[in-house]
């Protein structure tokens, strides 16, 4: 069951759970990847509900998004589990399926094509309706050198050389999923 929620009714929760974790999960061609991220803002643009979530460019769940155009944030609501954040965010989709290495229940979409993940109950929908690649040239050289270590490769789990992909997602439907 799913009890439709009023997002901003829940940003303290959803900006806080970001902090720590959060995945983002995907779909394309029925693959199915979920990766931790903890880049991302809440907001309104174009008056419109938005999650802005924030992708390197190496990432199998880039490729994944830039196809399908479609993705869920899935919010632990009380206990944070280390063990899914540490999976989701350090092995890649192209190698494994952290679906079912995790043992995470996949849980029918309202409005996208991707599903929500039963675990992580707090589920935003959202439809991408805009993306922009950072310039990295207008970004302050400290957060460069932090945060884009050149001499480290794009497929390396934390701070890399890539660059992010900034994904603007329209909030089209948010609920928490409930036991039956």
């Amino acid at each position: 069951m799913k009890r439709k929620i009023e997002v901003f009714d829940y940003a303290k929760e959803i900006i806080k759970a970001v902090e720590k974790g959060v995945l983002l999960t995907t779909m394309s061609k029925g693959r199915v990847n979920t990766m931790t991220i903890s880049w991302g803002t809440l907001g309104i643009e174009w008056n419109k509900p938005i999650f802005t979530a924030f992708i390197r460019e190496g990432r199998f769940t880039k490729e994944l998004l830039d196809e399908s155009g479609e993705f869920t944030i899935n919010i632990f609501l009380n206990v944070l589990n280390r063990k899914i954040i540490g999976i989701s965010g350090t092995r890649s989709g192209r190698n494994t399926d952290k679906i079912k290495d995790l043992n995470l229940t996949l849980v029918d979409s309202e409005m996208v094509n991707v599903p929500a993940i039963k675990e992580l109950p707090l589920t935003l929908e959202c439809k991408v309706i805009y993306k922009q690649k950072q310039d990295e040239n207008a970004i302050p050289e400290e957060i460069r050198e932090k945060n884009y270590p050149k001499d480290v490769p794009g497929d390396f789990h934390g701070a890399n050389r890539d660059y992010h992909t900034a994904y603007y997602g329209e909030i089209v439907s948010a609920y928490i999923i409930e036991e039956d």
